[in-house]
């Protein structure tokens, strides 16, 4: 039975991932060539390291410590997904709130977990007054055939931030209003 729940700041410290496997095998990537995107082999191991936990931790904190929406399911009262939405929304319109982060561990993908942690922030985000969500979304075919299965759409304007940081994302978004 998983169990979810919203975090707070003092909840959020590198013991909550002592069990999160943050490992993902990529072969094929989406890739944006001549305004279409394509499959391309593009093989990779993305694993975290200690420095990356550590940085997850410093904005998972700040996001709930500044009114934002972290959001995690646990597995025997272990964290197996989380969530995060930032509190400011953005946008030329003001109409998107960031989705900055959507994981699963490795043991527990294709439960079911991403989906309920995905619904979860698309129902917090509309009642924040947001119309969509965007989305970073990371390139591997999974990633965006997941993406892809909740509804989202490249986005129509894009957040420029994050195609800095991840020039390889594909910048997605969610429409909240149906």
């Amino acid at each position: 039975m998983i169990h979810y729940k919203t975090l707070t700041e003092p909840e959020i410290t590198r013991e909550l991932f002592s069990c999160f496997i943050r490992h993902q095998t990529v072969t094929k990537c989406l890739r944006r060539e001549n305004g279409r995107w394509t499959v391309k082999d593009v093989p990779f191991i993305d694993n975290w390291s200690e420095d990356d936990y550590r940085i997850l931790v410093q904005c998972l904190k700040n996001t709930a410590a500044t009114g934002g929406f972290v959001y995690g399911a646990f597995a025997d009262g272990v964290l197996k997904g989380f969530v995060s939405v930032e509190p400011e929304l953005c946008g030329s319109q003001k109409q998107y709130l960031d989705l900055s982060s959507l994981h699963t561990s490795e043991d527990m993908r294709r439960s079911g977990i991403g989906r309920q942690l995905f619904l979860a922030a698309k129902k917090w985000a509309k009642e924040k007054g947001a119309g969509k969500l965007y989305i970073s979304a990371h390139s591997a075919v999974e990633s965006q055939a997941f993406y892809e299965a909740l509804g989202c759409v490249d986005a129509q304007e894009y957040i420029q931030k994050h195609v800095e940081q991840e020039p390889y994302d594909r910048q997605m978004e969610c429409d909240l209003t149906s």
